[in-house]
Parts: structure tokens; C-alpha cells; sequence
């Protein structure tokens, strides 16, 4: 398990890969996260956004997350696993916060309950039954995916709850970590992609970003500038990514992604469960030049 101290750095929200059929790719997987593996993240999210949670079944979430922790041994690398178990029920996220405990997670992600639009104080009551259950909780502020956003009171009360280690910010705006960090509240994890290098600027220690599956290092490199107090140079590194991370949210996430992963040969295929579908021609079109001009910067 991790404590706030170690809730820092990138952490990578992991893609699900599956056969044509709609099955599990768990020979595409392996592959996918030995490569993620070679570099220096803090953590390996399964079963949030990215790895298309909704359609998931919890028996493929234990799939996922034993062959996660078979390669992690394998190659000797101490990455954190956390694994997605908020719903908008909280009777079914407290047990599956329970299994993932079960399962040897090091702590989960919680998001606030959505389509139900809970008042502030349903969702502190939410947040309370699950840290009881004993596994380190990352709450998660995405008000475009719930439908209700949290007021600074009810973030910082979840915050203070022993057993919360940190929050997952992806309230597309920065008065949340600006507030959150002026108060000393936590750890706060950037997860809106095109704010990271200005949520790091304002005192978050990290982020949980779909697009670091792609040029992992730029993205650690930006937090270890930032963090050495060479905020510009950290920018400036950052612009590299941001036409690309632009490209990735044009068409729903984790579709271009996968795309790209699938045209680099890491996994072998970009399907998708419905009601998510592949991305259009224009956007393949579009991101395989911007990856060829990426490259060649590079080189």
C-alpha cells in the first residue's frame, strides 16, 4: 500500500486491449505493460476512464490486475497498482474496494458518484464507508462525467478523511489544486491532460494522464523540471506533447489511443466494447503525421 508521501510523479491509467471478437488480450497486455514497465512512473491505474471501465466485468479487472502484478515481479519494478472500484453506488464500491484490497491492490480510485447527482453531503458520507474498508482511496473529481462538482468544503473534508491519500483533479479548471495545495490539504494528481504542466505549476505533485501512454518520458521529465523549480524548461517540454494530447481527446478517450498503440504495434488491435467505437479516417490520418513529425523531432 502507499501513503500521500508516495502519491507523486506519472501515473499511467492503463487501456484495456481486446481481441476483434471482444475478448480479453491478455498476450497484448503483457506486451503493452512490460513497455510501460522500462520507465520511471509512479503508478499503473486498471479499471479507470482509459481502460473503458464501464465495459469491463470485474472478473477480467482480477485478470488484469494478477498479470499486472505477475509482470511487475517478473521485472522486478515496485510500481504502485491501483485499481478503479467507484461506482455510483455505494454499497457495490465499498465491495469492490474490499476485493481490490483482496487482490493485493496498493490503493484505489474512487470517483464521486455520478448520474445520481448525491448532495455534498451524500458524497462525504459516500467517501467515509469506503475508507473503512482499510485500502489507501484517491478520490476523483471529474464533475464532466458525474454531473455534480464538488464544493471546496466537500473536497477538502474528503481530503482530511484518514485513509484518503490524495485527489485525482480533473475539474478542467485550476481553482480546485490552487486551493487544495494554499491549504496544504494533499496530494493532488492533475487528470485534465492539456493542464499539466499548469496544475504542477500550482503545487500538485503529479498526474494521472491517459496521454502519458504515449512519450511516457516527456511527461516525467516536465514533473521532474517543474519539481526542481525549472518551471520553464518544464513548459517548454511540455509543448512538445501538447498538439499531440490536443489530437488523443479529439474523438472520446481511449479510442485514439488505442489507435495509435495498435499502430505501433504494442497491442494488436484498437477495438473497443459499444457503445465506444474506433476513431474516424480524418483523425488517423491526422495523428499519423503529427507522430511522424514527433519522431523526427526526436531524432
Amino acid at each position: 500500500m502507499i501513503g500521500r508521501d508516495e502519491l507523486h510523479g506519472v501515473l499511467v491509467p492503463v487501456v484495456t486491449p481486446f481481441l476483434p471478437s471482444g475478448e480479453l488480450d491478455l498476450a497484448s497486455y503483457t506486451r503493452y505493460v512490460e513497455k510501460l514497465a522500462e520507465h520511471h512512473i509512479n503508478g499503473l491505474i486498471i479499471n479507470g476512464t482509459t481502460g473503458e471501465a464501464p465495459t469491463v466485468r470485474w472478473d477480467e479487472v482480477v485478470q488484469l490486475t494478477r498479470a499486472t502484478q505477475q509482470i511487475l515481479k517478473e521485472k522486478q519494478r515496485s510500481i504502485p497498482v491501483i485499481i478503479g472500484t467507484g461506482t455510483n453506488d455505494t454499497l457495490t464500491t465499498v465491495q469492490r474496494t474490499e476485493q481490490a484490497a483482496a487482490l493485493g491492490a496498493d490503493a484505489v480510485l474512487v470517483v464521486v458518484p455520478y448520474y445520481s447527482k448525491p448532495s455534498q453531503e451524500g458524497i462525504i458520507e459516500h467517501f467515509r464507508r469506503v475508507t473503512e474498508v482499510g485500502v489507501p482511496v484517491i478520490a476523483y473529481e471529474i464533475p464532466a462525467r458525474t454531473g455534480v462538482r464538488l464544493t471546496m468544503h466537500t473536497a477538502k473534508t474528503i481530503m482530511e478523511m484518514e485513509g484518503v491519500i490524495g485527489m485525482k483533479d480533473s475539474s478542467d479548471g485550476l481553482d480546485l489544486v490552487t486551493e487544495l495545495t494554499r491549504q496544504d490539504a494533499g496530494a493532488v494528481l492533475c487528470g485534465d491532460d492539456l493542464y499539466y504542466h499548469a496544475k504542477l505549476s500550482q503545487g500538485a505533485s503529479g498526474g494521472i494522464l491517459a496521454s502519458a501512454n504515449l512519450y511516457t518520458d516527456i511527461f516525467i521529465e516536465v514533473h521532474d523540471l517543474v519539481q526542481k523549480g525549472r518551471v520553464m524548461e518544464g513548459k517548454r517540454s511540455f509543448d512538445r506533447v501538447v498538439p499531440l494530447i490536443r489530437k488523443l481527446f479529439q474523438e472520446p478517450n481511449p479510442a485514439p489511443i488505442k489507435w495509435v498503440l495498435a499502430n505501433q504495434g504494442v497491442i494488436a488491435s484498437d477495438h473497443l466494447r459499444l457503445p465506444m467505437t474506433r476513431i474516424s479516417q480524418p483523425l488517423q490520418n491526422e495523428l499519423a503525421q503529427l507522430l511522424t513529425g514527433i519522431e523526427a523531432a526526436q531524432n
